[in-house]
Formats: structure tokens, sequence, C-alpha cells
């Protein structure tokens, strides 16, 4: 959702520093954006509807030798139009005080009436705005200015922060360069660097400035001023001691480079992944074949693209290990806890380790004695500090809204562990290393300017089908999702089997239609359920080892026995990104989307 960037140091511009920070972090929001900062001891705000990345500079008056701070804000709407006045910060009715805020307040209703009672002014539509009031009538319990900072500050906003239901982080700008935020549910982690601290949504955004990190609790807060970072917790105020974790990762690989968007580099950053797998998770995928082979019950969840990672998990299982995995979509499992047990082990996939359906879900199954495991991508998030196996997916930083990368390495995680569980974790790793071999023909540049050819010639088109059977329907389902995501054209996935069963009624002359036909044990069958959609007008394109006549269209993907659900959707990945140019779209930051689901 909401991206959160704040600054205080010696840097003579601390908007400017936010400003690179909110760049940074603009794929979790992209509706509008705003910057508070001091100039004169006073409050400065900035905000406005549209993309932080079309910002150029920041105007503000440079303050030289002394501690400066600056926080800003991008947004992802949900209480209020994208408009200048709902864009974040948010002021209070002195504007005193600078806010933003990530999740959603579920009692600002009752909140809000109570204040407007007392005589408070509101000059948005948002949720967010309550919070300013609320530490505004706090510091005034203290009867006295000269207390409104440091620690006496953030009992202020600890006070008003308690007062808030729902899952949230919000940040708060005092006019004493001082900063103090709190979260529960939504990310936020603190940077410490030379004289100079930090504070964000996504710990990307900090590697510019130091690679010691704080990931924050759920139910704590910080200060952060001249004098560094002091942790508090939330519900008793007292200050708690946190050692930083150093992070390993490297600025270069968050930038853009030579690509044209994040999402191609990061389709071009697959066999990378995939080579980093093979030669390094050998032990970490045993261990956890362990705890599976020793579970009674388990369940993989996920949503969105990790959902159809999960889904493929449970054909891996049952082809590789002949394992039964129970699946479900992450937002559903909540309501399918019922029969879980201390014996239960309930594998959870994230890119973000912070969706906030899958949270939930993991928590109603820690409470019921479950284990978790999790394969997840940012070390540090809820998820993997609330799992008890974790592997961490090492695709780096995936920066297009559009998953991508985190796809293939959940897919590659789970193909090696299938064949651990069935005690031949080397056959598994060798699959994966001819995928990747594979991905690295379809990226070659005769091969993306034949799928280049092909967005052109079906771009125009309303809807496209997919079509799968068995490993392959969550490859026809995550195809089909790529497809809507960054083009928008209406794009369904089917199991091939089930296209008969009603949908081939939507085939019209000329429908585009993928067909996945790996040679496996479903490729008969495929084939014949292509022959019947081509008879009735559509327009094959076959994704398959083999050229067959009932392609209109071949894109070649060479067989990598169970992994080549890898290789293939690479295919797709191409196809939704040359689509999306071709409408005019950004495939980085499609409408509507953001990067992070942190809110119901």
């Amino acid at each position: 959702m909401c991206g959160i960037f704040g600054y205080v140091g010696k840097k003579t511009s601390a908007p400017k520093a936010v400003l690179e920070g909110l760049k940074t972090l603009e794929y979790r929001g992209y509706d509008s954006w705003g910057f508070a900062w001091l100039e004169n001891d006073k409050i400065v705000v900035k905000k406005a509807v549209g993309k932080i990345s079309n910002v150029k500079t920041i105007n503000s008056t440079p303050v030289r030798n002394s501690f400066v701070a600056a926080l800003g804000h991008t947004r992802w709407a949900t209480h209020g139009g994208v408009t200048d006045e709902n864009a974040h910060p948010h002021t209070d009715c002195n504007d005193k005080y600078a806010l933003v805020h990530n999740g959603i307040i579920e009692n600002y209703t009752e909140l809000k009436k109570a204040l407007l009672k007392k005589g408070h002014r509101f000059k948005s539509e948002t949720d967010t705005e309550v919070v300013n009031h609320l530490v505004e009538d706090e510091i005034k319990k203290t009867n006295s200015n000269s207390k409104d900072s440091g620690p006496l500050l953030f009992e202020a906003f600890r006070h008003s922060f308690k007062k808030l239901t729902g899952l949230n982080a919000v940040a708060l700008l005092s006019p004493n360069n001082e900063i103090v935020l709190a979260k529960t549910g939504s990310p936020l982690c603190l940077g410490l660097g030379k004289e100079e601290y930090l504070v964000s949504s996504d710990a990307v955004a900090i590697l510019p400035y130091t690679k010691e990190v704080i990931f924050l609790e759920d139910n704590q807060g910080a200060l952060i001023n001249s004098e560094g970072i002091k942790l508090y917790d939330l519900n008793s105020g007292q200050v708690i001691n946190r050692e930083p974790t150093h992070l390993e990762w490297s600025i270069g690989s968050s930038s853009l480079g030579k690509y044209a968007h994040y999402m191609l580099k990061e389709i071009y950053e697959q066999p990378k992944v995939l080579s980093h797998i093979v030669r390094n998770y050998k032990d970490a995928i045993l261990a956890l074949s362990g705890v599976v082979k020793s579970s009674y019950g388990t369940y993989i969840i996920g949503c969105g693209t990790a959902a159809h990672a999960a889904l493929a998990g449970s054909y891996l299982f049952s082809k590789i290990a002949s394992r039964h995995v129970n699946f479900s979509f992450g937002s559903e499992f909540i309501y399918l806890t019922n029969f879980l047990t201390p014996r239960s082990l309930v594998i959870a996939l994230s890119q973000s380790g912070e969706t906030i359906d899958i949270i939930d879900s993991v928590m109603e199954a820690k409470k019921r004695g479950a284990k978790i495991a999790s394969l997840v991508n940012n070390l540090g998030s809820t998820l993997y500090r609330n799992s008890d196996y974790k592997i961490l997916l090492g695709a780096g930083p995936e920066k297009s809204v559009c998953a991508t990368k985190s796809y293939v390495s959940k897919l590659a995680i789970l193909a090696i562990l299938a064949s651990a569980l069935a005690d031949d974790v080397v056959s598994g790793m060798k699959q994966v290393a001819k995928a990747s071999e594979s991905i690295e023909e379809i990226l070659r540049k005769k091969y993306v300017e034949n799928v280049k050819k092909l967005a052109k010639k079906i771009s125009s088109h309303d809807h496209i089908y997919t079509i799968g059977r068995g490993l392959n329907y969550p490859t026809a389902l995550e195809a089909a999702l790529k497809i809507k995501e960054v083009s928008y054209i209406h794009a369904e996935g089917f199991a091939g089997g089930e296209l008969k069963h009603g949908a081939i009624a939507l085939i019209e002359k000329g429908t585009p239609v993928i067909v996945f036909a790996p040679f496996d044990e479903t490729y008969d069958s495929i084939i014949s359920g292509a022959t019947e959609i081509k008879s009735r007008g559509g327009f094959i394109i076959g994704v398959s080892p083999k050229k067959n006549q009932v392609f209109d269209y071949w894109l070649p993907v060479k067989d990598a026995g169970s992994a080549s659900c890898i290789s293939q959707i690479v295919v797709a990945q191409l196809l939704a990104y040359f689509l999306a140019l071709e409408r005019k779209a950004d495939p980085d930051k499609p409408r509507n989307l953001a990067k992070s689901v942190t809110v119901k």
C-alpha cells in the first residue's frame, strides 16, 4: 500500500533525501505524493496528485550544520478520492505537526465525530487526519509547549496511536526536527547511518544510507531526533533495546540500469535467481523437507501470484513425491483453520511478507498451535518474523508491481522441495537448472522479437484465454493474471479440460488462446482441447517444446521435466510486458494496484 519515508540528519536538504527515498518506494502507491519539512521552525507541506517519479526536485531552503528532518509519503488511496487535499502529509488545526499513514483506521468515524465536537477542523476525507488532532489534544494536556518534544512528545503520540483500531503505520514530524512513529501490522523499518537516521516502509529505500536496519515489531514505536533512535513498547511506554540487522543487499540490485522498465529488468534477472537457488539452497530445502515429512497435515497458501505458485506446489508434491498437500488462497484460509492441530504445518508464500490476508491466516493458524513455514523475499518482514521455519526467496528487490522473479523463485524452491520429499533432491536441482537454461534461450533477442511480434498482433483483442492441464493449470492462471495486471486486457485462465464445460461459448473467430503444452502426461489431452477451440475459430498460440499443426503461432520452450512450468511462464511474462507497451500502459505501475496489499 502506501510508502513512508523519513530522514533525520545533517544533509543540507532533507526534502531532497526524502524525494529520492519515495521514488524508490513508488511501487507501494502512485496515486499522489507529499512532503513535509521545517523552515524557520515551521512545518512546510507540499503535495499533489500524480506519480512521485515525475517530480524532479523540491524547492526548500538548505539548512547547514544542524540536524534537520523531513517526512514524505506516496499514496495508494483507501479513504477519500485521489485529490490534492487527500494526499499526505496531513496537519493539525494549527499546522504544527505533519503526519503520514499506511493502513486503515477502522474506528475513524467515531474518533472524527468526537474531535469535531471539540472544534477540530478537518481538511480532507481521509481517516488519517484524525491522528493529527488526537495528538494535538494530547499535547494540550501537558499545558506546556516546552514539553512538546522528546519522550513527552512520544507519550502524546503513543496515547493517540493506542486509540486507533486496525492495522496501521503512522509517522509524525514535529517542529523540533523530530519524527515519532508506531506500527501495528503495516511495515516500518529504521536505518542507523552515520549521524543520520531513517524510517521507511521498505528497507530497500534505506540502502543508499546504511545497511544497519531495525525492523519494527507490532506494537512498537520510535522517537528519532539528533540523539539517534529510541525504541518504545507501545503498551507500556518503556524503552526497549534491539540490535540492528545487517543487510547484504546491494544498491545496484534495486536500480533500473539499462532497462526501460523494472518489469523487463526483473524478467531478465530470472536465470541468475534460479542458478543462485540451485547452488545455495540444498541444505535449507532438505531441512524443510524433514519438517514436512514429520507434519500431519500440510497446507500451502498464497495470494495473487503467490497463490498460483502454491497451487503449483500442490501438483509438484503430488507428482514428484506422491504427497498430499492442501492448497488454499491466503484470503480464504482463515475460514479453513478449524481442523488445524499442533501437528499441522502451514507453508505460506509471499514476496513482501506483509500481505495482510496471509498474515491474518498465519496468526490464526498459530493460535491453533500449527507450525508455520514460509517462502518469503523480505528479510525481517512480518511473515518472516512469525515463521518457525523460513527460506528467503533470494530474488532480490522486486520493484515492478507485477511479480515475476519472485514467482519463479517460489516454483524452483517448491520443485526441489518436492524432490527432496521423494529422497532425490539432486534430480529436482537438475531440472531447475534446465529451466534456467531454457529461460536464457527465451531471453535471446530473436525470441524476444518473436514475442513482441505476437503482442502487436493480438493487442487489439478485448479477450485472451489461457489453458493448461496438471502442473500447467497454475501456469495458465498466472499467465492470465500477468496479462490482466499490466495490459488491462481481459484474460482468463482455465484447466484445459474445463473449457468445454461452458466457457468455450466465449470463443469467437480470432479469439487468442494460449495453450501450455509441455512433454508430460497432459500433452495429448491439451492438444485435443486446443483442436476443439480452433474448430470454433480460436487463434491458437502454442507454448511447447514441440511444434504442432494446431498451433497458429508457436513459441518453443525446451523441456525441463517438472520444472517446465518455470520456464513456460516466462513467455507469458514477456508477452504481458509487450502487450502493455502496445496499449500505452505502464507495466511497472498498473492502475489501481500496489505491490504489497497491507489492508483488508
